[in-house]
């Protein structure tokens, strides 16, 4: 037997049927947003994939212009202006002299009668050195004498001749000529009477002269008379030689690369060979002001205060000037310059990597380096071993630094 089923109400048909229909319209409403979901998430996945394959192709890209324009700069090392060696101090050759030395020489002719100092006598001014016999010159001073008063006696029977013939012409006595006359024979006699006491004076000055006296303080360095020696008046033959010695004088020549350093008041160190461990200040006193044309120096004198006598006059020393420059002028390696129509150009990189070229003004020439007078200055990179095509506004690459091998200059940068 078979069980039937039993047929739905109208009314459950009804509700199973709404039931259905409402369950139909859900499900759609479910899906949508899920399938949304599912698409965006694909889209990202996507995105997110070809960025990661993208990325590195576009910085390996960036890298490589960025290589290539850095390569197709050209790449140069630079150095900076070093200061040169500072300025030796500079030792040369001298005699030091006496401050005064001068000979004493007989300006009356006679014998000597007696001598009072010696070799290394320490004289004051107006001391008496010698006395001189002069008999001649004693003579001609009586005989001019006798002559001044034959021409004084003579002047006045002139003058008083002269008076009376005066008086007689205004009595008409004589005539305007022998007035004339007489007051002539005067003028004459007062002229030759003046001549005999100039020609007595000279006499009597000459006698003084036979008093020989030291012209300065000073040191008797020769003596080179006698007793009894004949001198005679204007001879080249030198009695005594005098010497001021607490002060010496040096004189020594500047070379011409040093020359204009030397300045007066400036000081000196002296060194005496023989005085071991001592050295004596001098100052520059005086320069001649020229260079010598034979041997490009300049003639210098310095003064030493020898007040202790420690220096003997006439010894050699060394004098050694200090520095003559007051800084150290920079250098430049001369594979740094170029040689053009402007002069002698560097090549100098500033901050934005581009290079200005600048002229020199060249001051010594030391081989490997060069001494600069003007146009660089301390900090600025120079450009080594530049092209002769170099010119001002290039852009470069520096080349990657290097330890300096040697202290004059330092490499800011070096050449790959």
């Amino acid at each position: 037997m078979s069980e039937q089923t039993p047929s739905p109400t109208p009314s459950e048909s009804s509700s199973s049927a709404s039931t259905n229909s409402s369950a139909e319209e859900l499900l759609p409403g479910q899906r949508k947003p899920r399938l949304s979901l599912y698409l965006v998430g694909v889209l990202v996945l996507l995105g997110v994939g070809v960025y990661a394959g993208m990325s590195p192709r576009v910085a390996q890209r960036k890298e490589v212009e960025e290589v290539t324009k850095q390569l197709a700069l050209r790449t140069f090392a630079t150095v900076n202006p070093a200061p040169g060696k500072p300025p030796e101090q500079v030792t040369l050759s001298a005699e030091l002299k006496p401050i005064i030395e001068t000979p004493v020489y007989a300006r009356a002719s006679g014998y000597v009668r007696k001598w009072y100092v010696d070799l290394g006598a320490k004289v004051k001014e107006g001391e008496l050195l010698a006395e001189l016999e002069t008999p001649e010159l004693d003579r001609e001073l009586v005989e001019g004498r006798a002559t001044l008063r034959q021409a004084e006696a003579a002047l006045g029977l002139a003058e008083s001749t002269a008076k009376r013939w005066e008086e007689l012409a205004g009595t008409k006595s004589v005539s305007a000529q022998e007035v004339e006359e007489k007051r002539a024979d005067a003028a004459l006699k007062t002229a030759a009477m003046e001549a005999e006491k100039a020609r007595v004076q000279r006499l009597e000055q000459l006698t003084d002269f036979s008093r020989i006296t030291a012209p300065f303080a000073g040191t008797v360095t020769a003596r080179e008379v006698d007793v009894g020696q004949l001198v005679s008046a204007g001879s080249s033959h030198e009695l005594f030689r005098l010497a001021r010695t607490d002060k010496l004088r040096a004189y020594i020549r500047v070379p011409q690369t040093q020359a204009r350093g030397v300045r007066i008041g400036q000081c000196a160190e002296v060194i005496v060979p023989e005085i071991l461990g001592e050295t004596f200040i001098a100052k520059i006193i005086r320069t001649a002001g020229a260079m010598d044309t034979a041997s490009r120096t300049l003639l210098t004198e310095l003064e030493i205060d020898n007040e202790k006598g420690e220096i003997l006059a006439g010894s050699y020393a060394r004098v050694r000037l200090a520095q003559t420059q007051a800084d150290a002028l920079l250098t430049l390696p001369a594979n740094t310059l170029l040689f053009r129509a402007e002069g002698i150009q560097v090549g100098v990189v500033d901050a934005q990597s581009k290079v200005q070229m600048r002229t020199l003004k060249i001051g010594r020439d030391f081989g490997p380096n060069v001494e600069i007078l003007g146009g660089v200055e301390q900090g600025d990179r120079v450009v080594l071993n530049p092209p002769d095509s170099l010119a001002s506004g290039t852009e470069v690459r520096l080349a990657a630094a290097e330890p300096a091998q040697d202290g004059s200059h330092e490499p800011k940068t070096a050449a790959r």
